[in-house]
């Protein structure tokens, strides 16, 4: 029986540089990017630390146009792909070794039309926050003097 093997990986983070995008001699589309991950802990002493970590991304044909069309630099976005050791002779003679990891999906995260990266949820305004900025952002603006209609003065006959 075949033992069954998984190269799955997954991240969340920013593009630390715009993609670079580049054809084969066979006319395959190959784009190169990075993205770095942070991790937030603690020390024992208290002391709260970051840790950023850089992974080198690739992509192929059509997401490989995909990414070089869309992705910029500072945008968040989710990938999904495999872990792949690419290996070579550098200039000096010495054979080196580099982890890359061939990305088979891509999701934006940041927000439409801006090369922000999307705030960390506790950053977030509050659902009605939210909405109103949503509300002021789709209304036209109102001119700066607004005169108001004459008041006529409406008398009651209730007891009240």
């Amino acid at each position: 029986m075949a033992s069954r093997s998984w190269n799955r990986i997954e991240l969340i983070g920013n593009l630390t540089r715009d993609p670079e995008l580049r054809y084969t001699p066979s006319g395959s589309a190959v784009v190169t990017f990075g993205i770095a991950t942070n991790r937030y802990y603690t020390t024992s002493d208290g002391e709260k630390k970051e840790e950023v970590d850089f992974h080198r991304l690739v992509a192929w044909n059509k997401l490989a146009e995909i990414c070089n069309q869309f992705l910029k630099k500072g945008m968040k976005v989710f990938v999904s792909g495999r872990l792949q050791y690419r290996e070579w002779e550098s200039q000096d003679g010495q054979k080196r070794r580099d982890a890359e990891i061939t990305i088979e999906d891509m999701i934006i995260l940041s927000p439409k039309g801006t090369g922000e990266p999307m705030p960390i949820r506790e950053e977030e305004p509050k659902i009605e926050e939210k909405k109103t900025e949503e509300i002021k952002e789709a209304e036209p603006e109102a001119p700066a003097v607004v005169e108001k209609a004459p008041q006529e003065e409406v008398k009651d006959d209730l007891p009240f």
